[in-house]
């Protein structure tokens, strides 16, 4: 409890100064003079509904960035016009050790770029994939011959759970941040989530995110991860990010999210039951918490209660951790990815690469013109 209490102390004034800061870049109109040629494409790192993120290098700089690239034609026609330039703007106003940092952003005839620091440990995504293939003899025998540093989850934290608390206080921190800026996420899962080579986490992906003060209402997010009153039309809040952050919790420790099925109408009726069933490893202070967090009664999830986020992080299952050692990455990570240089993509997948193709006339300066 004492270290709760120290970052505590921390936390209310650190908040304040930022919630000023981003206030200020918020309401800044922030021009960038880059363009496409000031980049060598190098290989496309992951695509998307609206186009691909690419590792380039800066030319001048040398220094490596994950570049999203994306179609205007296809925003338009997926009707995601306001959540992209919501997305610029929020990364261009956010600074915070957790969070995937802009370095930039420009245009052109055909797309819109987005320019992030390049995390090249991988999405969190693939390292729980490669993990979860393997099974456990005993604490400390596996199945295959895999060398334990290769594992996301090492035999001995796949029962004292060690890495899952220390992701998850990444994103509470980051959450805690979000919503002390009336950020709603909205888009929690190990796919938005990159590892360091340090092994922190980064939170990626704002395409989903929104300034709300109230309730808002739209159907966005991923069906696994999607908090019953999204499902149930009923308008929504902050809270949705802590019932997301349950689900992570249990697809950490478990190898899977609790609630899965082959058609997302079913995956909607199971979460909307609020019934889970928990892996016998799960420890009794892990199950307690998940029932915290994934409490269909928004009125008694933990996160939305009178004492906000500090019923979170004073949880037992969190004991013995230093929040304010973590927040300064002080800590020593439990899985730190191998790399062999700042531009190492071998946590990445391989992709077909496309040509870019840039129209002779611009497209869509209207609806992009605040980007």
């Amino acid at each position: 409890m004492k270290n709760i209490k120290t970052f505590n102390d921390f936390v209310v004034p650190y908040l304040t100064k930022e919630k000023i800061e981003f206030n200020d870049r918020w309401t800044q109109s922030i021009r960038n003079y880059d363009s496409l040629d000031d980049y060598e494409r190098i290989k496309t790192l992951g695509t998307g509904s609206f186009g691909r993120v690419m590792l380039v290098q800066h030319k001048k700089s040398s220094n490596y960035y994950g570049m999203k690239i994306l179609d205007k034609l296809k925003i338009v026609k997926l009707k995601q016009i306001e959540h992209t330039v919501n997305e610029k703007k929020i990364l261009s106003s956010m600074k915070y050790p957790f969070i995937v940092k802009l370095h930039s952003h420009f245009k052109d005839n055909s797309n819109l770029y987005i320019v992030l620091e390049f995390v090249s440990g991988g999405e969190m995504f693939s390292h729980l994939r490669k993990a979860g293939r393997f099974r456990l003899y005993s604490k400390n025998k596996l199945l295959t011959g895999m060398i334990k540093e290769q594992l996301f989850l090492h035999a001995e934290n796949w029962y004292n759970e060690t890495q899952s608390k220390f992701y998850a206080i990444q994103i509470i921190l980051a959450f805690e941040y979000l919503h002390y800026l009336d950020l709603i996420y909205r888009d929690l899962k190990p796919e938005n989530l990159l590892i360091d080579t340090e092994g922190y986490v980064k939170i990626t992906d704002f395409g989903f995110a929104k300034r709300v003060k109230g309730r808002t209402w739209t159907l966005c997010g991923t069906p696994e991860y999607l908090a019953p009153e999204i499902i149930l039309s009923k308008g929504y809040s902050k809270a949705v990010d802590w019932w997301a952050l349950g689900i992570l919790i249990f697809e950490m420790a478990a190898g899977h999210p609790p609630f899965f099925a082959d058609e997302p109408i079913k995956i909607y009726e199971k979460i909307i039951s609020g019934r889970v069933r928990y892996p016998n490893h799960f420890s009794s202070s892990l199950k307690d918490i998940l029932r915290c967090l994934l409490q269909v009664d928004v009125t008694k999830r933990y996160g939305n209660l009178r004492n906000g986020v500090n019923d979170i992080r004073s949880h037992k299952w969190f004991n013995g951790n230093d929040w304010l050692a973590i927040f300064n990455r002080n800590v020593k990570a439990p899985f730190v990815p191998k790399v062999m240089g700042k531009g190492d993509s071998v946590h990445f997948d391989d992709y077909v690469e496309e040509p870019l193709r840039i129209a002779n006339v611009s497209k869509y300066d209207k609806e992009f013109s605040e980007f």
